[in-house]
């Protein structure tokens, strides 16, 4: 039966007239099995079955998972999925071109993000001072790199290290026995090595003295150049001095800073040297090629150590008039061989003379070799105070086109003849009026060569000078020791041994070491004793117990730097002053963009009440103090139509105005930027457009 119904199966397919499907091949196999079994029997027909064509048709095309390469062409080709590839191709390329336009843009936009000298202040140390690592009683390299914390703990990122080059310590080590060695009382080479690896894992830069105007007389070039031996005969300012009554008379009334005469006789060489400061310095000839040469291998020297900035010294020195005519005195009618100290002349033939800046651009094109490297500019500042030419100072800026310093040191705040709001005004304005469009100021309130705030101007005035040196504009520099309020030791503690050695003992008390604890020496030396004596007040001045203190001066010098660091307004914004009298100094930092203003009420005078509404118009009625010099203050809100601040307080109000200062017109004039960058709210970035 299952044989007559496999027969029948073919014949009833071909009747109906089915599709032929040979899509079904028989088993090998089973085909010779078959044909040994009965060879006898005919070959099965092929099959046919009655299949819809569309139907098949479309069950072929419909894709599914796992298609082979030729079947997946066949759908690819198709006008759906093709045209669907195309949009999403051209999206693609669409979106790349607007991400990489708005990336041009943004950029384009951008303003030129503050470099490491201008984002952070200045902490300078005098590194005999500092910290003594290995109880000799004097501060030394190791020292400085034991209390790298300190300088992260004040939220600062750059520092400044005084000379420290190998020298006899005359003129406090300014006048340099060799360029290139470490003075044994600071450390070695190596120690300098280790010191700038730590400062630069720690994410700090350095900067270091230069002063290559003069040299000490034990340096090796004088001695050559005393004996008149090759190129170093010149290396000198020499000239004949005339013999009268066994007495040596110089070529002229030139006096050096230090008084008397800027001659002195060598009874090697048989004439006189010239030297601007002490005579165990003398200058060095800048009108000689070879000279400036030396000081450019000084330099590259160490740049290539890795200091990533020089502060260049005395450099107005640098060049004198070879007429040796005599400098015009100040009170005419004075005798002439009366003459010893410095001021009684005008310095007409010893100072900036023509060619010096030519020799500064030089510096600054020696340093730029090394700031090539993408991160590792190269900071140049001078270190001259012009005092009564605030002009001569601003030239070391150099030109729109010709870069000299990028800054020279700001010592105005320093040169004050008596404190009051309007004297502070006056110090200001002097240097932002005067400064060139596009460059960056600079501001100190203490040096090494300065009596410290406390002794100069009183203790109940540190936190408030240090609240306006952190809220101008522009690099603070802090000199050590200001953080936490020290004083100039007393004169009468200088010993007799300072006096022999030759420092200038004028300069020494506010060198005292730095007050670290309340342990014996303030925790500056485990020595028995110290080159300088500490302070009798550093068991409740230093900085150990000063961190404990939610009052202290250190505490309120890290708010300051914390708040300089977070606020934009505050490290590139508007600086506009606003009002001042004999006690009160107001001024304002505003953002383009922004409406939050932060505004400066510092009193250096006696009690006062201000009004500010009357002094600027639409100013809102009510102020927060973000920050004050009396921590409790923080918070409160006040009336800026009666602002009271007591003596030596001062306050960092905070408000919100849709009407800057800066835009009105009143203060047109009055108000200073330096870096001009806008805010963009939407967009949370700057912008210099605006």
């Amino acid at each position: 039966r299952a044989e007559v119904e496999a027969k029948s199966l073919p014949m009833e397919l071909s009747e109906k007239r089915g599709v032929q499907n040979n899509g079904f091949v028989q088993n090998e196999d089973f085909e010779d099995k078959e044909m040994t079994t009965s060879s006898q029997e005919e070959t099965p027909k092929t099959c046919s079955v009655d299949v819809d064509p569309v139907a098949v048709e479309e069950t072929v095309l419909k894709p599914y998972a796992g298609m082979p390469k030729e079947v997946l062409l066949q759908f690819s080709s198709q006008a759906r999925y093709r045209v669907t590839r195309e949009i999403l191709f051209w999206l693609v390329i669409a979106g790349a071109v607007v991400l990489v336009c708005a990336t041009i843009t943004i950029i384009a936009l951008s303003p030129k993000c503050l470099d490491w000298w201008q984002a952070s202040p200045i902490y300078q140390i005098y590194p005999r001072s500092f910290r003594d690592s290995n109880m000799d009683g004097n501060g030394d390299l190791k020292g400085i790199q034991e209390k790298l914390d300190h300088i992260t703990y004040l939220n600062i990122k750059t520092i400044w290290i005084t000379s420290f080059f190998k020298s006899p310590l005359k003129d406090l080590g300014y006048g340099a026995e060799d360029f290139y060695d470490i003075d044994p009382i600071f450390g070695s080479m190596t120690d300098f090595e280790n010191l700038i690896a730590a400062i630069h894992d720690k994410g700090l830069k350095v900067i270091m003295d230069l002063i290559p105007n003069h040299t000490s007389d034990k340096h090796w070039w004088f001695q050559l150049s005393r004996n008149r031996t090759g190129k170093y005969t010149d290396y000198y300012i020499w000239q004949d001095c005339r013999q009268a009554a066994g007495s040596v008379i110089p070529p002229n009334n030139w006096v050096s800073v230090f008084g008397n005469s800027s001659w002195e006789f060598d009874d090697v060489r048989k004439q006189c040297y010239f030297h601007q400061f002490g005579k165990e310095q003398p200058d060095l000839n800048f009108r000689n090629a070879a000279v400036q040469q030396e000081i450019h291998d000084i330099i590259k020297f160490w740049l290539s150590k890795g200091v990533d900035g020089l502060s260049f010294g005395t450099v107005k020195f640098l060049l004198e008039a070879t007429h040796l005519r005599d400098e015009p005195p100040v009170n005419k009618s004075q005798n002439g061989e009366s003459i010893t100290a410095y001021s009684q002349l005008y310095h007409d033939y010893t100072t900036t003379q023509v060619g010096l800046h030519d020799i500064v651009r030089g510096f600054r094109h020696t340093m730029n070799e090394f700031s090539r490297e993408p991160g590792r500019y190269r900071f140049m500042g001078s270190d001259d105070d012009e005092k009564e030419d605030i002009e001569a100072t601003m030239m070391y800026y150099g030109t729109t086109f010709i870069q000299e310093a990028d800054f020279p040191f700001n010592f105005n705040l320093i040169n004050m003849n008596n404190l009051s709001g309007n004297s502070i005004f006056e110090a200001v304005n002097s240097w932002m009026k005067n400064m060139p469009a596009g460059k960056w100021p600079n501001w100190a309130v203490g040096s090494p060569n300065a009596a410290r705030i406390s002794t100069r101007i009183g203790k109940e005035y540190i936190n408030v000078m240090n609240m306006l040196l952190l809220t101008l504009p522009g690099t603070p520099v802090t000199y050590y020791g200001e953080e936490i309020g020290m004083e100039n030791i007393a004169s009468e503690n200088v010993s007799e041994e300072h006096v022999s050695s030759g420092l200038l003992v004028a300069t020494l008390p506010e060198k005292s070491p730095m007050q670290w604890d309340a342990k014996v020496n303030a925790g500056f030396t485990e020595g028995n004793s110290s080159w300088l004596p500490v302070n009798s007040d550093y068991q409740s001045v230093n900085v150990e117990i000063q961190s404990t203190w939610s009052n202290s001066s250190l505490a309120l010098y890290r708010a300051l730097t914390l708040l300089r660091n977070e606020e934009l307004p505050m490290n590139r914004g508007w600086m506009c002053h606003v009002w001042n009298d004999s006690n009160v100094f107001v001024y304002v930092r505003e953002l383009d963009g922004m409406d939050r203003v932060f505004m400066m009420v510092l009193n250096f005078g006696r009690e006062a009440m201000t009004d500010l509404q009357a002094r600027v118009p639409n100013l809102p009625s009510e102020a927060v103090v973000r920050l004050g010099t009396h921590f409790s203050n923080a918070g409160k809100v006040v009336n800026t139509k009666l602002i009271k601040t007591e003596m030596g307080e001062g306050l960092v109000l905070e408000y919100t105005t849709a009407k800057p200062v800066h835009t009105m017109e009143a203060f047109q004039g009055k108000c200073f930027v330096a870096e001009k960058a806008c805010y963009s709210k939407a967009l949370n970035l700057l912008y210099v457009n605006c």
